[in-house]
């Protein structure tokens, strides 16, 4: 629990009475600030703090790699370079952040995109993040796991370790999600993907949930990424569409005058579906580590060791059912991109034709 606590002190003075008092009310528990600091990324991975005798705070943190580009050139160090205001190459680091100490702007996709910013006056922050060094490690689980069950398959029929597990789970994915929605014709070709994307979704939510390195972080909370897995389905399903699809968006089952009405409403239709995952799954992960925080917060914000009977066992229950929305995340996901496929391949002629 003192790992939430993050208390903005005051610089010491006269050990008098009066000024203790006064140093004791300017502390305040920062609950906004930690948390945002919590779900958001960083270039360091930050393990817990530490006070010594004299009431300075002593950050332990895992350093990870720095990559920048500005006019300069290439730079490439370690993030302990440049942490606890340290300079490095005319850069440091900022509560997690790497900024520049020479005023530097740190380039933005849609700042680039827009003109507002210009690559020779602004650096290009290429570093390995928390949030990135969390997924190679998920990537890497899952290779292990995976690569492991398919050699187990080749010697034996039947499951063996992991897969006595996930071999279900796969099942009931291919069972009741792929072949209903893409139909039994052409569902094979969309398993990778679609089993890609669970157990990605699966594993990551339910790593962001354990509170010690290297597990935490909030990797499927960051919008970066769910937008990058919803713009997957969204490019699978568009490369997928048959003719069928397509007539169906320019030219809709209705009266021709309704067409200047209806031709864009499914045009905007096409992406505001992968706009709905891509926000779903971020908003949902999100919210459950706010509410987590939030309630252990409780315990800083009013100072009372009491309160703790309360907040404990609520951020237990929360954290709980966490397990069952990481599962839940996932499935949705899933489903709902392999409707979206479904809807893109299926060969709405030759189904009324066989009726």
């Amino acid at each position: 629990i003192s790992g939430f606590a993050n208390a903005q002190h005051e610089s010491e003075g006269e050990k008098s009475a009066e000024k203790v008092e006064n140093k004791e009310a300017g502390e305040s528990f920062n609950a906004t600030k930690m948390i945002m600091e919590h779900i958001g990324d960083s270039n360091e991975w930050h393990l817990w703090t530490t006070k010594d005798d004299n009431g300075e705070e002593h950050h332990v943190s895992v350093p990870l790699p720095v990559i920048i580009k500005d006019n300069e050139g290439w730079h490439t160090f370690l993030s302990s370079s440049i942490a606890h205001g340290h300079e490095h190459d005319g850069y440091t680091l900022e509560e997690g952040q790497v900024v520049s100490t020479k005023g530097i702007e740190k380039a933005t996709l849609f700042s680039i995109i827009s003109g507002k910013q210009k690559s020779n006056e602004v650096f290009f922050d290429l570093s390995i993040t928390k949030n990135a060094a969390s997924m190679f490690l998920s990537v890497i689980f899952m290779a292990v796991i995976f690569i492991g069950m398919a050699r187990n398959y080749k010697k034996s029929q039947l499951p063996k370790g992991a897969g006595k597990l996930l071999e279900p789970v796969i099942v009931f994915l291919r069972d009741e999600v792929a072949i209903p929605n893409i139909g039994s014709v052409k569902y094979k070709r969309y398993m990778p993907y679609l089993l890609t994307a669970f157990f990605f979704i699966w594993f990551n939510n339910l790593f962001g949930l354990i509170p010690f390195f290297p597990f935490g972080a909030n990797l499927t909370g960051n919008i970066a990424i769910t937008a990058v897995l919803a713009i997957i389905t969204l490019l699978i399903t568009l490369f997928s569409a048959n003719k069928d699809y397509w007539k169906h968006i320019f030219m809709p089952p209705v009266p021709i005058l309704l067409y200047p009405i209806m031709v864009p409403i499914e045009i905007i239709g096409i992406f505001t579906k992968p706009f709905a995952l891509m926000m779903r799954l971020f908003a949902n992960v999100t919210a459950g580590h706010i509410m987590i925080l939030a309630i252990i917060s409780l315990i800083f914000i009013f100072k009372s060791p009491f309160l703790g009977f309360a907040s404990v066992p609520l951020a237990l229950f929360v954290s709980v059912l966490e397990l069952l929305v990481a599962a839940l995340q996932a499935y949705i996901f899933t489903v709902l991109s392999a409707l979206f496929i479904g809807i893109a391949v299926a060969e709405h002629e030759h189904e009324h034709g066989h009726e």
